[in-house]
């Protein structure tokens, strides 16, 4: 009898101590590190993708004006306009994903 109540005894604080949010006072020292590098890296790439993004938009557009009637660079500079902008809205979606998450999970 006294080891059923010590066993659940257990199970309750161990319980207590996995899904209290109050139990550590701050997050690891390697944690925070590692957040923050990440954070650095996606406000780079955001950065970067910007001027990547309008320079291939450029180059597109560089590449139908000076086809002088060539279907196959008309064809590519279009690609390239549509893919470059698709691939830069996409990376902006992902970013708005990732803030409204982080925003909900803090």
């Amino acid at each position: 009898m006294v080891k059923k109540i010590l066993i659940i005894f257990l199970l309750i604080i161990i319980f207590f101590i996995l899904f209290s949010t109050n139990v550590f006072a701050a997050d690891p020292k390697l944690i925070t590190k590692l957040d923050d590098a990440f954070e650095d890296i996606k406000d780079w790439l955001i950065k970067l993708a910007t001027p990547a993004a309008a320079v291939a938009v450029g180059t597109g557009i560089f590449m139908k004006k000076f086809s002088f009637g060539d279907e196959e660079r008309i064809r590519m500079g279009k690609k390239i306009i549509r893919g470059s902008l698709f691939s830069y809205a996409f990376i902006l979606g992902i970013d708005l994903i990732l803030s409204a998450i982080s925003s909900l999970v803090k």
